[in-house]
């Protein structure tokens, strides 16, 4: 028994294959401005807790960003799927065929988002300045050999 598709059916399959295809298209796109924002975001979080270490404010003032920052950290693997290496990106395709070695370094900024907002908690300035300069680092461990210079 022999079975033919009517035309129908194929246009419905050709429609749903375009329906599917296209929010992924976006998606991907998304993710770029997504993960951009995000990056903006932690980077002026950063800078705050910089000018309560550098003015010697009290720490409690620099507990929200660090918060904020140990919020979008785990994030940041998710911000990186295959396919979205392409558009105003910044990013070196060495994240995604090293991807061990980016999940290393993002997994160890976690640690590190989650030692500033202890440190902000604590009260402690000098842990506080420590912790941000720990911080910094983290974000450039990664930057190094997963981010395109300009």
């Amino acid at each position: 028994m022999t079975s033919t598709a009517s035309p129908w059916r194929l246009l419905a399959a050709a429609t749903l294959a375009v329906l599917v295809a296209v929010p992924i298209a976006v998606a991907e796109t998304n993710v770029i401005t997504v993960r951009k924002d995000g990056f903006k975001a932690m980077e002026a979080n950063l800078e705050a807790i910089q000018r309560i270490v550098e003015g010697r404010q009290p720490t409690a003032g620099a507990v929200a960003p660090a918060r904020a920052i140990a919020a979008h950290a785990p994030t940041i693997v998710t911000l990186f799927p295959p396919g979205s290496d392409q558009g105003d990106t910044r990013a070196m395709p060495t994240i995604w065929s090293d991807r061990a070695g980016f999940e290393r370094v993002a997994s160890a900024f976690v640690t590190q988002a989650n030692a500033l907002v202890a440190a902000a908690e604590s009260g402690n300035a000098a842990q506080l300045g420590t912790a941000l300069q720990a911080t910094a680092q983290a974000c450039l461990a990664c930057h190094r050999p997963y981010r395109i210079r300009r």
